[in-house]
C-alpha cells in the first residue's frame, strides 16, 4: 500500500511519521486498561470523573483543558485519544500528541498502547520536528541533513575564544542559555541586545559581547555542517513556510493535535504548531498557568491564557480534583497560590483533594546546612524503616549545587540515592553490559545458555542472565558504587517484570527491542534510591514523601529574582515542589551556611502565613494586619513546627515544638537575649521573668523573628510587651545593638 508520503510503505521501514519506536511506559507499572480487543469504546470512559469524561468525549473543535497538579490530565487526554480511535472518530495515524520531555512522551505512548490506540504518534516537539526534517530535507534543500550538535557548550566556548572573550564555567553555561533563549524567541544575533533589554534579561556578560559570541557560534555550525536542537525547530518552520506542498503533505497526515504542558510552549514552538494546523482548529491543549516555571527558556503561558481569544468557540474544561496529594498537602499548595499576584495568578485553580487525610506538612528549622542535611537524612531513614520505599522519596532543592551536602548525609546514613540529571541511565557501564548480555541470550534463544535451562518466564530469564553481571536477589549492604550498580540492574529486572505483565508471552528479543527504543527516547526505568533533584528537574514527577530543602530568602526566591514577574515564577516553582508530594511533605531551612556561622538567614517569604508561628504577608508594625495580630483572636490548634503534632502543654505551646523534638535554637542569640533581659530587669527593678520567661526567650531564639508580626505570634509576647520590648528584641535577633528604653518611661 502507499503511505501518506507517496512511497510504498513496508512495516520495517522507518518513515518520518512512524519511527519504529514502540510504546514505553512509566517505570512503576504498565498502566491497566481495556485490552485492544474490547469492542465497546465506552469502556474507555469507565473510571473517569465528570470533567475528565467531558475532555474524553469532546473530540471536535478547539478544546482547552486547564488542569491542576495531580488532577489526571494525562489520563484525560490519553482516554480522549483512545475513545476517538475506538469509536471510529479518529484514525490513529492522523493524531499527533506532543509534549516536552521524552519521559512524558514515553508514558503517553505506553498508556495509549494499553488503551488500544496503537499507531498514535506521541512525541516531543523536537522529536516530531526532527523526523519531519530528516524526511523532507533531501526534497526541500537537497543533500544530506546536517549533523545534530547535541552539546552546544563546547561550540559556545570556541566562539568566545574566537571573539577573544574569556568565559568561566558559569558564564559559559549562562551565555549558552542566552543563545538558546534568543533562538526560541526567533531573535537573530544583531537584534539580541535590544530584545534582551526589552525582555528584562539578566545577561551574564555585556549584551554586545553575547551578540558577538552568538553570531560566531552560528558561523561555526555552518562551517562544520551542523545544527543544534533549536535549529531543528527553526529549519522545520522555514521549510513549512516556504514549501506549501510539504506543509500540505504533513497536514494531510496529521489532522488532530494534542499539546500537553501548553503553558510551557515557546514562540517558536507555537509557530510550528500553527504551521502544522494550517487553517484547521482540531486542537486540544492542556496546561496550568500556575506551573509555568521555564520562562528563562522562552516559555510563556500567554498562549494558554489567550486560547479563548484566538478560539472564541473553544470548549474549556477545568480539572481541579486532585488525586495525587492528601488534603493537607493540597491545602498548603492552595495557600501558596492564594498569595500569588499577576496574570497567571488570576487563572489559578483551587484544587480539591480526593484522598484520605494524611499527616500535616512538617516545618523544620536548623542552625546550619550540614545540620539540615543530617536532619533530612534521619527523617528519610525513619520513613524507610516505616515501610516507605526509598524510590518513593525525594529531596528537592533550588539549584544543583545544593545536592552535595545531601549526598554526603544520605551516604553517612546508609541510604541509597540517585541524582536526577546526572549520568544517563543507559550510558552507565553496568547497564550497557547487562543489555549486551540480554541481547546475547536473546540471539541464542537460551539454547546454548546454561543459565536459562528450564527457565520459561521472562522475568526469571532476565534475573538469570543478570546474575552473571552482578545482580543478586538481595541488595549489597551500605551505599557507594557497588550499591549504585546493583540498583541499576534491579531497575532492569523490575522493568522486565512489568513488561512481561503487560505483554504475556513476550520474549527476551521483545524485551531487548523495548530497551533499545527506551534508550533512543532516553526513557529510563526508576532506580530504587532516594531521588535528589532540582525543583525544575522534578516537574512532572511525584513521590510518596518529598523534602523541600534550603527554603530561605535568597534561595527561594533566588537572589537574582528581582522583578515581580521573576519572584512570582519562584513562587510557582515552590508550588510545583509542594505538589510533587502524595503523602509526606517536609519543608526545611538553615539559618546559616556553616556550623558556627552567623544566623542571618530567614525562612522563605513564601511561607509567611502558612507555617505555624509566622505572620501573613504584608503584616508589620503599625499596619492594620499587625494590629489584628496583636489582638490575638481565636487560633487553630498549636502544632509542633518540627514533627507537626498537636501541642497541649503550655511550655510546648510557648516553644511551638514538643519537648522531645530536637531544638534548633541559636545559643548565641539566646545568651544575648538573656543579657539584655538582665539589664532590663535591673533597670526596672523587676524580676527577670516579668520581662520575659526563659521559655519565651528560648522560643524567640528558636524562631529568630525578623518583624513585629512574627514576634507577636510567639506565646508570651503580648501587645503590651511588643510595644515595650519589640524594637529591642528584633534588633538583637538581627544581630544589632538594641536602642534601649528609658526606665522612667517604663
Amino acid at each position: 500500500m502507499r503511505g501518506a508520503c507517496g512511497r510504498i510503505s513496508r512495516p520495517p521501514h522507518r518513515t518520518w511519521q512512524h519511527g519504529g519506536v514502540t510504546a514505553a511506559t512509566h517505570s512503576s507499572a504498565f498502566p491497566d486498561g481495556p485490552g485492544t480487543g474490547a469492542a465497546d469504546a465506552d469502556a474507555v470512559l469507565l473510571g473517569l470523573d465528570p470533567e475528565q469524561r467531558e475532555v474524553a468525549t469532546t473530540l471536535r473543535g478547539p478544546v482547552c483543558v486547564l488542569a491542576g497538579a495531580g488532577t489526571g490530565k494525562t489520563r484525560a487526554i490519553t482516554h480522549r485519544i483512545a475513545y476517538g480511535v475506538r469509536s471510529g472518530q479518529l484514525m490513529p495515524a492522523s493524531v499527533l500528541a506532543v509534549t516536552f520531555t521524552n519521559r512524558a512522551a514515553g508514558e503517553m505512548r505506553g498508556r495509549l498502547r494499553t488503551l488500544g490506540a496503537d499507531g498514535v504518534q506521541a512525541r516531543t516537539f523536537h522529536s516530531a520536528a526532527l523526523r519531519q526534517l530528516q524526511y523532507f530535507w533531501p526534497r526541500a534543500v537537497g543533500g544530506e541533513v546536517p549533523r545534530l550538535l547535541e552539546r552546544k557548550i563546547q561550540f559556545v566556548a570556541e566562539a568566545g575564544a574566537r571573539c577573544r572573550i574569556r568565559l568561566d564555567r558559569s558564564e559559559l553555561r549562562d551565555v549558552t542559555g542566552e543563545i538558546e533563549w534568543a533562538k526560541v524567541t526567533q531573535t537573530v544575533p544583531a537584534d539580541y541586545p535590544a530584545a534582551a533589554l526589552k525582555a528584562g534579561r539578566e545577561a551574564p556578560r555585556d549584551m554586545a559581547e553575547i551578540a558577538q559570541i552568538y553570531g560566531t557560534y552560528e558561523q561555526l555550525k555552518r562551517d562544520r555542517g551542523m545544527i543544534d536542537f533549536e535549529d531543528v525547530l527553526l529549519l522545520t518552520v522555514g521549510i513549512l513556510q516556504d514549501r506549501h506542498d510539504i506543509a500540505e503533505q504533513i497536514r494531510s497526515q496529521y489532522q488532530h493535535f494534542v499539546v500537553d504542558e501548553y503553558q510551557d510552549v515557546s514562540p517558536l514552538q507555537q509557530r510550528l504548531l500553527e504551521l502544522w494546523l494550517g487553517d484547521r482548529d482540531s486542537l486540544c491543549v492542556v496546561g496550568d498557568a500556575s506551573q509555568t516555571i521555564y520562562s528563562f527558556t522562552g516559555a510563556t503561558p500567554d498562549h494558554l491564557l489567550n486560547f479563548r481569544t484566538r478560539y472564541p468557540q473553544a470548549t474549556v474544561v477545568k480539572l481541579i480534583r486532585d488525586y495525587r496529594s492528601t488534603p493537607q498537602v493540597v491545602h498548603l499548595a492552595n495557600g501558596l497560590l492564594n498569595q500569588a499576584k499577576g496574570r497567571a495568578a488570576e487563572h489559578r485553580l483551587e484544587l480539591v483533594s480526593q484522598r484520605e487525610p494524611g499527616p500535616d506538612p512538617v516545618y523544620a528549622e536548623y542552625p546550619d546546612e550540614p545540620a539540615e542535611a543530617e536532619g533530612v537524612a534521619r527523617r528519610i531513614r525513619d520513613l524507610i524503616a516505616a515501610g516507605v520505599p526509598a524510590g518513593e522519596i525525594a529531596v528537592l532543592y533550588r539549584i544543583n549545587a545544593q545536592s552535595e551536602v545531601y549526598e554526603q548525609a544520605l551516604a553517612d546514613a546508609g541510604v541509597p540515592y540517585q541524582l536526577r540529571g546526572a549520568e544517563r541511565f543507559f550510558e552507565r557501564s553496568e547497564v550497557q553490559k547487562a543489555v549486551l548480555a540480554l541481547r546475547g541470550a536473546a540471539r541464542s534463544g537460551g539454547s546454548s545458555d546454561p543459565l536459562l535451562e528450564d527457565v520459561v518466564e521472562l522475568g526469571s530469564q532476565v534475573r538469570a542472565v543478570l546474575s552473571s553481571t552482578g545482580w543478586t536477589s538481595e541488595p549489597p549492604a551500605g551505599s557507594g558504587a557497588v550499591r549504585d550498580q546493583w540498583e541499576s540492574l534491579a531497575a532492569l529486572v523490575r522493568l522486565a517484570e512489568d513488561f512481561a505483565r503487560s505483554r504475556p508471552g513476550a520474549t527476551l528479543a521483545d524485551l531487548t527491542r523495548e530497551l533499545d527504543e527506551r534508550k533512543a527516547a532516553q526513557h529510563a526505568p526508576t532506580v530504587q534510591g532516594v531521588t535528589l533533584a532540582s525543583l525544575h528537574a522534578a516537574k512532572g514527577l511525584e513521590w510518596d514523601a518529598v523534602f523541600l530543602a534550603g527554603l530561605t530568602d535568597g534561595m527561594m526566591p533566588i537572589t537574582y529574582a528581582k522583578t515581580d514577574e521573576q519572584v512570582e515564577e519562584e513562587r510557582r516553582l515552590l508550588y510545583v515542589g509542594v505538589t510533587r508530594a502524595r503523602h509526606h511533605l517536609t519543608l526545611s531551612w538553615a539559618l546559616s551556611r556553616t556550623p558556627g556561622g552567623r544566623a542571618s538567614r530567614r525562612p522563605s517569604r513564601f511561607l509567611n502565613g502558612l507555617r505555624p508561628g509566622s505572620a501573613a504577608p504584608g503584616t508589620g508594625p503599625g499596619t492594620g494586619a499587625d494590629r489584628g495580630v496583636r489582638k490575638r483572636g481565636r487560633r487553630g490548634p498549636a502544632l509542633c513546627r518540627v514533627c507537626g503534632k498537636t501541642l497541649t502543654e503550655a511550655g510546648e505551646i510557648k516553644l511551638m515544638r514538643c519537648e522531645e523534638c530536637p531544638s534548633d535554637m541559636d545559643e548565641g542569640l539566646y545568651e544575648r537575649l538573656r543579657d539584655w533581659r538582665a539589664g532590663q530587669s535591673k533597670a526596672q527593678g523587676l524580676p527577670a521573668y516579668c520581662v520575659f520567661t526563659d521559655k519565651t526567650l528560648m522560643a524567640i531564639a528558636e524562631a529568630a523573628p525578623s518583624e513585629a508580626g512574627e514576634l507577636s505570634m510567639i506565646s508570651g509576647v503580648g501587645g503590651r510587651k511588643l510595644d515595650r520590648y519589640g524594637a529591642d528584641v528584633l534588633a538583637i535577633c538581627a544581630g544589632q545593638e538594641p536602642a534601649g528604653e528609658d526606665p522612667d518611661d517604663a
